[in-house]
């Protein structure tokens, strides 16, 4: 029988839930300090003087880096997609190097103490001068002076077919809305936190991580030092979301503190620390257009979206991707445009541009049905597309029609009557809504090794990261099911940079890309075991006379690494052009609200998800439901509210920043079709990201039929619905 789809336990489950697991910022060394941030409070300026006796003075204070005694470091290279390790410095600045301040929050110095209160305290009584500069901090005022995004590898920033514009004017029905939504920031579990120790000029950084390898080199470069003196350690990360995708002030930081003191030095964000250095989701402002002739039939589509980057950093987001691949239409336009700001720089977080990107067309799209009278549901299947819509490409694997069909009938859609406000439960109106999920599949290249022993144990090992999404148990049941072996005697070593390396945790890509070559390698040895279809491979070990056999896939350097690449590279832009590849899937949520508050309840979801092949099912439930649990706080809690004035986040940390509780969670049940994608390695789709696609439209979908009021503009709180 094959472990794949069985919801077995995850291999690091007894670790983590007996206190084993070690963590960053758990690590001990002998003579460890502590450092913290001292953080700026202007959005843009230079330092004029910075007064570090008082917090010298303080006893257990090792040392105060400031500009002006901080060993040097190389500045970040230039962002390439084509050079993917350039992308994972979250910002350009090149700290404790200059005298300049690019955005309030940025550090300006760092205290090492041995105590963590001793560095905290002395941290406050660091006394800072500026020279303030004009600033552009307000995303609104700065929105209608947006520049058009460049086409990228990764994301278009224009794309169209037809003519929408015209088409919309000429349609017998249209609708053109705006949308918008605000900053969201990071709250992984675990806050950002890096043990770094020198010896020598080796440096070993123990960090929650999400990219290993480009994370090493980055460090490597930095620090100017072969990348072979660089090792990081990530066995365990405590959520990334994206967050932990790229480098941020507080590694380089304490591996510079690290360096100047000659003592390994333990550094931990505070909640609001992640806020002040770390980037959170871009700000949106959308437009959507629809037209349709009076037969329900989109004749056209326009998607356009203005975000931000900061002026030192961040990457656009795909805002409109979903739009180039959910709906037939005859003509589209999708447009993205960013404007630069004197902020922190924005990151990836869950399902990057997808998210909100299908809050407003998901919107759009339920609104528009209600304007031709036409079931939201039947509407979508109306315009289900057989091929991309944009370009025409075939899609790979596509069953968005099946799991509407399948979630309307288990949850009950027929039950719905169609007027607004028409459906009560006591007190309570009640209303029902759906939205699409979409997002797209990826596939980068992994190097591994397998060794199997005589005894018949299995280790793998390859320099993927465990961020909680059960990587190592879905790669173990990979494994036994190739080789014939049992799950038990499968073991995987991850989480450190001195294994063959693999992509970084995030877009979904993980779990096939390793999967990718670790078949490549159970194929491999079973040739060199010139093993037939039922061998008992152990056997044939133990015959040969040796005690085990390895194999490896993929070149960590060398002509090797060169040729991975070129390969990448070749398979990418193939795939690209051949396929539209994503995970897809049909949100159905219930919700009541208040009339006399305008209190709102979630009540009840169903989430029918085509994701490919499942290889654990009780990690990926729980993958969908923890992206439904975000986007359920993305629809109607979370706001990172930036001071227009200064540039300052005035909620940073979770005693004003509202992420759902269990209160706020109602019971969440989620199901996927089972069947793989052809062009995927097992068929395997990816999880990750697309539970939260389309859940804040969903539920706006479902506020307006229990209420008759349309909220476009995120979060969906009780002054917008009184």
């Amino acid at each position: 029988m094959t472990v794949l789809g069985l919801p077995l336990d995850r291999v690091d489950s007894g670790p983590k839930t007996t206190g084993a697991a070690k963590f960053s910022a758990e690590y001990p060394y002998p003579g460890l300090t502590h450092a913290a941030l001292v953080h700026a409070t202007i959005s843009r300026g230079r330092i004029t003087a910075i007064d570090t006796r008082e917090a010298e003075a303080l006893p257990g204070v090792v040392t105060v880096l400031t500009h002006h005694n901080a060993p040097p470091l190389k500045p970040p290279q230039k962002v390439n997609p084509l050079n993917l390790p350039s992308m994972v410095s979250g910002t350009q600045v090149n700290y404790l190097q200059t005298d300049e301040v690019h955005w309030d929050g940025q550090p300006v110095a760092v205290v090492v103490a041995e105590t963590l209160d001793a560095a905290r305290e002395a941290a406050n009584l660091v006394r800072v001068t500026y020279e303030q500069r004009a600033s552009t901090v307000d995303f609104e005022t700065a929105a209608p002076h947006a520049r058009q995004q460049k086409n990228s590898p990764i994301s278009q920033g224009f794309a169209k077919k037809g003519h929408a514009e015209r088409a919309l004017t000429e349609a017998p029905v249209s609708v053109d809305l705006r949308y918008t939504t605000p900053v969201y920031n990071h709250n992984a579990l675990e806050p950002h936190a890096t043990t770094a120790v020198w010896e020598g000029d080796r440096l070993t950084v123990h960090d929650a991580t999400q990219t290993l390898d480009w994370f090493r080199r980055h460090l490597a470069r930095r620090f100017g030092i072969p990348l072979a003196n660089v090792r990081v350690l990530a066995p365990y990360v405590g959520g990334g979301f994206g967050g932990k995708g790229s480098i941020w002030a507080g590694t380089i930081l304490a591996a510079l503190a690290a360096r100047a003191t000659g003592r390994p030095v333990r550094l931990m964000l505070t909640r609001e620390g992640v806020y002040r250095t770390v980037g959170g989701r871009t700000p949106s402002v959308q437009r959507v257009a629809l037209g349709a002739g009076t037969d329900g039939r989109l004749t056209t589509l326009i998607h356009t979206s203005v975000a931000r980057v900061g002026r030192t950093g961040g990457i656009p987001e795909q805002i409109t991707s979903q739009s180039q691949h959910l709906y037939a239409a005859d003509n589209i336009l999708l447009r993205q445009q960013i404007t630069e700001l004197d902020l922190v720089p924005n990151t990836s977080m869950r399902a990057p541009g997808e998210s909100i990107g299908t809050f407003a067309l998901e919107s759009a799209v339920d609104e528009f049905a209600g304007t031709l009278g036409i079931d939201p549901i039947e509407f979508r299947l109306r315009n289900e597309p057989a091929v991309n819509p944009l370009d025409g490409k075939k899609f790979s694997h596509r069953m968005l029609r099946e799991a509407y069909e399948l979630g309307a009938e288990r949850f009950g859609w027929a039950s719905r009557t169609r007027e607004p406000g028409s459906m009560r439960d006591g007190r309570w109106l009640v209303g029902m809504g759906v939205a699409s999920a979409y997002h797209p599949a990826w596939q980068f290249t992994a190097n591994v090794t397998l060794r199997l022993a005589a005894d018949g144990t299995v280790v793998l090992r390859c320099g993927f990261q465990e961020m909680g999404m059960g990587g190592a148990t879905a790669q173990a049941q990979i494994v036994a099911d190739a080789l014939g072996v049992p799950f038990d005697a499968v073991h995987v070593v991850y989480g450190d940079s001195a294994l063959p390396i693999a992509p970084g945790a995030g877009g979904s890509m993980q779990t096939a890309s390793v999967a990718g070559s670790v078949l490549a390698a159970c194929a491999k040895l079973r040739r060199r075991l010139r093993a037939g279809g039922g061998a008992d491979l152990p056997d044939l070990v133990r015959r040969s006379g040796r005690s085990f056999v390895e194999v490896a896939v993929g070149a960590d350097s060398g002509i090797g690494r060169i040729l991975g690449q070129a390969k990448f590279f070749a398979k990418f832009f193939l795939d690209s052009r051949r396929w539209a590849k994503a995970a897809a899937g049909a949100h159905f949520c219930e919700v009541r609200v208040d009339p006399d508050t305008a209190e709102v309840r979630v009540s009840r979801w169903l989430g029918v998800f085509d994701v490919g092949r499942v290889v654990n099912a009780k990690t990926t439930a729980s993958q969908l439901r923890g992206g439904i649990v975000m986007g359920i706080g993305m629809a109607l809690s979370e706001h990172t509210l930036v001071d227009p004035r200064t540039g300052r986040i005035m909620n940073p940390g979770l005693g004003d920043y509202h992420v759902p509780v269990h209160a706020d969670v109602p019971p969440i049940d989620v199901t996927w079709l089972g069947e793989p994608d052809p062009t995927m390695p097992l068929g395997v789709v990816g999880v990750g990201e697309v539970g939260i696609t389309g859940v804040a439209a969903a539920i706006a979908n479902a506020v307006h039929h229990a209420t008759g009021k349309r909220i476009r503009d995120l979060p969906i709180t009780l002054d917008k619905l009184l």
